[in-house]
């Protein structure tokens, strides 16, 4: 009697498991009942409008470099250094948000990382002595990678399979933006006649530490904008959290639908099948634990060791190997490069003013600060005014972008990511080979654009397959390890091209190129995405 009645028992706690999943949703289920619509182009707006920021923040040196020159008395080598303080923060800092993200979450982090950004931003503009500024630049660069490396997994983690890759893609199309709007802001401030100097010369405030307040403005409306977006519902039950998650979709489901709340489909979130060894151990949420409190750091520093080492694991090891060597070589060769571009185009503009209808490469237009009777470039350029060509050439770097932002998003679902990531640094590579040997600056112009639109077109794709090469609880993990790699790379190329640029400038430039070429065939091993539903 008792074994038939245990047995009954049994039964009808298994009837009552099926139906209870039978009213229960995957992730990737409930994100298509809750419609794609309205809420997901304000995202796309918002995430776009972050990575386009961080396209200024990045490139905002560009212009500083030539205007402020005279007033902290740079020669090529301090330049280099300038420029190698931002992309040494953001070494420090990948990690550093990643970890963060996955332990706190994403938005909170990225509303941190923005704030911080547009801060010291601001207060780097009021700062009068060299290494004063380049720390604070540095201070920049940890905070703009925190939002770059967690916009595209922030902004994936709401897109159904459908629509995810395609939508990520369009990324590229706002990061095409902040290479345009940036020279269309120094070309209307810096050239201003706006000087205010103190009696004593102790303190200088120029046309350009207002180009400077101006870049840093957006990330403080952006981080402010993003308090009135969700939490990423996929992180939540990550966290154990389905619950919350479920209010987020049926909010979701409002704004798409126009219906009311309550009407939603999903009833009930599957929980996260992956373990957890927070939730199991002490029976609440990673997100609950304070990083300021030892007791608490103490839980959470094993975890995400734990997380560190699953990217080593045998499931992953390939992934993360793969995306931080393809990291390193082109963040290398692209941000080295075009950080660097509009000081060329002026040292161009002089060595053209100077010799007219000359032939000249690249490397030999950089003689020209040898051949300076002082032997630097400070006081050969100290009080010339940034050449209006510079700025027009530089928009043009941007607006060489729009065919490609236009055609990843476009094609990428009948041709494939892989293939964009393979063509684009390939032909950068080509292309940066022929940097040598161009002959006066509009071929050096053409050869900078195409440069500019394929490597942009290769980050902005390398962040879209990162999304699906990794499961929640490491997607922003590995996001951050392999931007570590990447900004390494771009931190030592700016160093050496600051050292290299006036003594033997073929040396890097034969470098970067072997790393586009490198990076492209260690794309083909990479697996096909954009195809799997969210893990």
């Amino acid at each position: 009697m008792t074994e038939k009645g245990g047995r009954g028992a049994d039964n009808v706690e298994d009837a009552m498991s099926d139906i209870r999943s039978s009213f229960e949703f995957d992730y990737e289920q409930a994100l298509t009942l809750t419609g794609f619509g309205w809420f997901h182009y304000r995202l796309l707006a918002l995430c776009g409008l972050i990575y386009a920021n961080t396209a200024i923040g990045i490139t905002v040196m560009s212009f500083v470099l030539p205007s402020a020159t005279c007033d902290f008395r740079m020669t090529s080598e301090d330049k280099g250094w300038l420029t190698a303080a931002p992309m040494l923060g953001m070494v420090v800092g990948s990690y550093f948000w990643g970890c963060l993200a996955d332990t706190k979450g994403r938005r909170i982090v990225l509303i941190a990382a923005l704030l911080l950004d547009g801060t010291v931003g601001l207060l780097s503009t009021a700062a009068q002595i060299f290494p004063i500024f380049m720390f604070l630049r540095f201070i920049n660069g940890f905070a703009i990678t925190g939002a770059m490396g967690i916009c595209f997994p922030y902004l994936g983690e709401f897109q159904p399979t459908a629509y995810r890759e395609k939508i990520l893609c369009w990324m590229e199309l706002f990061w095409t933006l902040g290479i345009i709007v940036l020279p269309c802001i120094a070309w209307l401030v810096i050239p201003l006649p706006l000087r205010w100097e103190t009696t004593d010369g102790g303190v200088i405030f120029g046309s350009w530490n207002l180009f400077v307040a101006l870049c840093a403005i957006p990330s403080l409306l952006l981080g402010l904008w993003l308090l009135y977006f969700p939490e990423s519902p996929k992180f939540l039950i990550e966290c154990g959290e389905p619950a919350l998650a479920l209010e987020i979709l049926k909010d979701i489901y409002q704004t798409n639908t126009g219906r009311d709340r309550n009407e939603c489909p999903v009833i009930r979130l599957k929980e996260s099948d992956r373990s957890n060894t927070i939730m199991e151990t002490h029976n609440r949420s990673i997100r609950t634990f304070n990083i300021h409190d030892p007791k608490h750091m103490k839980i959470l520093l094993p975890e995400i060791w734990e997380q560190t080492k699953a990217l080593c694991s045998s499931e992953f090891r390939r992934n993360t190997t793969l995306a931080c060597l393809i990291q390193f070589g082109i963040t290398t060769s692209y941000y080295t490069l075009m950080i660097w571009f509009p000081e060329l185009f002026g040292r161009y503009e002089e060595y053209e003013k100077r010799y007219p209808n000359a032939t000249v490469s690249v490397c030999d237009v950089s003689s020209i600060v040898l051949e300076n009777v002082n032997d630097t470039l400070v006081d050969d350029f100290c009080g010339t005014e940034i050449d209006t060509k510079v700025y027009w050439h530089t928009l043009l770097l941007g607006i060489a972008c729009i065919p490609t932002s236009l055609w990843l998003p476009l094609c990428v679902h009948r041709l494939g990511a892989k293939f964009f990531l393979m063509f684009s640094l390939a032909v950068a590579g080509l292309v940066t080979v022929g940097l040598a040997y161009v002959g006066n600056s509009t071929q050096n112009l053409i050869l900078s654009c195409i440069f500019e639109a394929l490597t942009s077109m290769g980050i902005s794709t390398v962040y879209c397959v990162m999304v699906d090469l990794f499961p929640t609880n490491l997607r922003v993990m590995a996001a951050a390890f392999s931007l570590t790699f990447g900004r390494c790379g771009a931190l030592l190329g700016n160093i050496l091209f600051g050292f290299l640029v006036d003594l033997n400038c073929l040396v890097p430039i034969v470098l970067f190129s072997v790393m586009l070429f490198g990076s492209a065939i260690l794309c083909f091993f990479l697996p096909d995405t954009g195809t799997t539903a969210l893990q």
